[in-house]
């Protein structure tokens, strides 16, 4: 079995349930995975580079976040972007939804620009999250800092969905959000919530 095809198997395995993928939709996911491997020997774009885990914690975990995103949803805002996580496989699973990848590392920003040949409907800025200039209707992360994150979604989004760990999303109040256990047995969870009307 090929690398391509190995990746593929597993990747239809852990998300057919939640997020069914078209052939071309996995086929530019394996292409950023192979981009980012190729990356990742010159710049720390990520320590997660095993083809399993790197199935369930970049891709699985960003598809399930694609499929929590409301119907509504129009622009897509993922603060450090990083390697291109959540944003890159939303922009890949939801093509008629605008996607901008933020990361203020230009090294990063580079190689999520050549990422772009596989996703027509992404953006990427090299800026710190804090100066972004307009609106957006979802912000999205996989959030180290989850606390700036939700500073910046209060500023410029609608809704917001993080990445995190249970500890970090237990510290989180906010007004009817929700935490779902992600479904890979590695302790994460999805966060999501909207944001207050008032702020």
């Amino acid at each position: 079995m090929s690398s391509y095809e190995s990746f593929a198997a597993l990747l239809r395995k852990r998300t057919s349930a939640f997020l069914p993928l078209e052939e071309g939709q996995v086929q530019a996911l394996y292409r950023h995975y192979e981009l980012m491997l190729q990356w990742n020997r010159r710049l720390n774009l990520t320590r997660v580079v095993e083809l399993e885990e790197a199935v369930d914690r970049h891709y699985g975990e960003s598809l399930v976040l694609a499929s929590r995103l409301p119907e509504w949803v129009e622009s897509v805002v993922d603060i450090g972007s990083g390697a291109g996580f959540p944003g890159f496989p939303v922009a890949v699973a939801l093509p008629e939804v605008k996607v901008t990848l933020v990361e203020s590392d230009q090294r990063k920003a580079a190689f999520l620009r050549e990422s772009r040949d596989w996703a027509g409907n992404l953006e990427v800025l090299a800026v710190r999250g804090e100066s972004l200039p307009r609106q957006f209707d979802a912000v999205i992360s996989r959030a180290v800092k989850p606390q700036e994150v939700l500073k910046v979604a209060r500023r410029v989004g609608k809704w917001v969905g993080l990445l995190v760990s249970e500890e970090d999303a237990g510290r989180l109040v906010w007004p009817a959000s929700k935490v779902e256990i992600l479904p890979f047995g590695r302790g994460g969870v999805v966060w999501t919530a909207n944001v207050p009307r008032e702020t």
